[in-house]
C-alpha cells in the first residue's frame, strides 16, 4: 500500500483537533482503521472491538498496548464520513490502483468466461415426431441434460459481457473459448472446463 501518497490525499481534510478539544487520533491510524474495516467487512462497533481483542489489529493500526486511547466506534464512523463526505474514497482507490498496475500487481485487460445450460424439451411428441436437431444432450455430473450451451466473455475489468456463444449442449467449453476473447487481453479467468 502506498501509505504515505494516500495519506496526503486525506490530511488537508483532517481535523487538527479531537472532539471537546481534544488531540485528534493520529491519521495514519484512523486510515488503516478503516481499511481493516473494510477488508474483514466490520461494523464500526465490531471494529472497536477488535482493536481490544485482536493484538494484530491493534498493532497493524499503530497502537501498541490495548491500553493506548483507542478510537471508540463514534471516532470510527467519523473518520469514514469525512472521507465520503470530500468524496475521497473515489481518490483512494484509484491512487491504489494505480499503484497496483505500476507494479503489474493489477491486470485491467482480461477476460472472464464461463458457460450454462439451457434447458429443451427432449421429448419427440411433436408434430415432427422428432428432437430439436440443433439441441443435444451433455452429462453434467451424475446428470444428463438436453440443450444448448450459452458460452459468455465478460471484461474483467467492468464485468461487462462482450461476446456471446451458442452451441449445442454436447459442445466442449474449450473449443469454443478462441471465440470468446479479444486480441488485447493479458489474462483469462474461467473453470477447469475452460482448460486442456
Amino acid at each position: 500500500m502506498p501509505w504515505p501518497v494516500l495519506l496526503s490525499h486525506i490530511e488537508p481534510h483532517y481535523p487538527k483537533t479531537g472532539r471537546r478539544g481534544r488531540q485528534a487520533m493520529a491519521l495514519g491510524s484512523m486510515f488503516r482503521i478503516y481499511c481493516m474495516q473494510n477488508w474483514f467487512n466490520l461494523s464500526d462497533r465490531q471494529m472497536e472491538d477488535a482493536l481490544y481483542e485482536i493484538e494484530s489489529m491493534r498493532r497493524f493500526a499503530g497502537f501498541a498496548e490495548v491500553t493506548d486511547a483507542l478510537p471508540d466506534e463514534t471516532t470510527i464512523l467519523n473518520f469514514r464520513h469525512l472521507l465520503e463526505e470530500h468524496e475521497l474514497t473515489a481518490v483512494l482507490l484509484e491512487a491504489i490502483n494505480a499503484h497496483l498496475k505500476a507494479r503489474g500487481l493489477l491486470v485491467s485487460k482480461g477476460t472472464m468466461v464461463d458457460a450454462t445450460l439451457i434447458h429443451a424439451p427432449s421429448s419427440t411428441k411433436n408434430r415432427e415426431g422428432a428432437r430439436d436437431p440443433e439441441m443435444h444432450q451433455t452429462k453434467k455430473g451424475k446428470q444428463w441434460y438436453f440443450g444448448m450451451k450459452v458460452h459468455v466473455g465478460a471484461d474483467v475489468d467492468s464485468g461487462a459481457v462482450h461476446t456471446v456463444g451458442i452451441t449445442a449442449a454436447n459442445e466442449a467449453d474449450i473449443n469454443v473459448l478462441p471465440k470468446l476473447l479479444r486480441a488485447e487481453d493479458e489474462v483469462v479467468f474461467g473453470d477447469r472446463l475452460h482448460q486442456r
